[in-house]
């Protein structure tokens, strides 16, 4: 052994030689490009006073790519336990209105003319409303409609107490 590297080869390196080698030897890797996205949650916070709310969709924009998609998911039971005298009507015109902002499109009205990154902006702005967004968070994707999907998928369950037969927590 070479008292200099320790090596019995002397001074030579051969792990950096057989690392040169096999990696001249395996064809190169294209990593699919990467597209940054941002997400909120959709909840039904029927308190504006109060922190209680059922997480009901995901809505996702990811501009390099001109995707913004909006789906919900309700929860009726968990909905009933806590708000019992949550109008229901309300609520699905509430969600409603979002998908149709969420597509665009004449039926939505002047905002669904709106550029996609100014509709999911117009459906992320903190509010005081029955059906609101979570903060908006980022990450990086290859595909923006699976991301949603997972998202969806691992939809949070909501930590608000049950209500008693009277409406209350």
């Amino acid at each position: 052994m070479s008292r200099q590297s320790g090596t019995p080869h002397g001074d030579r390196d051969v792990g950096r030689a057989t690392s040169a080698t096999s990696r001249a030897t395996k064809p190169p890797v294209d990593p699919a490009p990467w597209i940054a996205y941002e997400y909120a949650f959709l909840r039904v916070v029927p308190r504006a006073h109060r922190s209680e709310h059922v997480a009901v969709g995901v809505v996702l924009f990811a501009r390099t790519v001109d995707f913004l998609e909006l789906r919900t998911r309700l929860d009726l039971e968990a909905l009933a336990a806590r708000w019992p005298y949550l109008d229901r009507e309300m609520l699905d015109l509430r969600l409603e209105a979002c998908r149709l902002v969420g597509a665009g499109g004449a039926s939505a009205g002047p905002i669904g003319r709106l550029p996609a990154s100014e509709r999911f902006h117009w459906l992320t702005t903190p509010r005081s409303a029955v059906v609101r967004a979570s903060p908006v968070h980022g990450g990086l994707t290859t595909d923006p409609a699976a991301t949603l999907a997972r998202l969806m998928r691992d939809l949070p369950v909501s930590e608000a107490p049950v209500a008693d037969r009277a409406g209350r927590p």
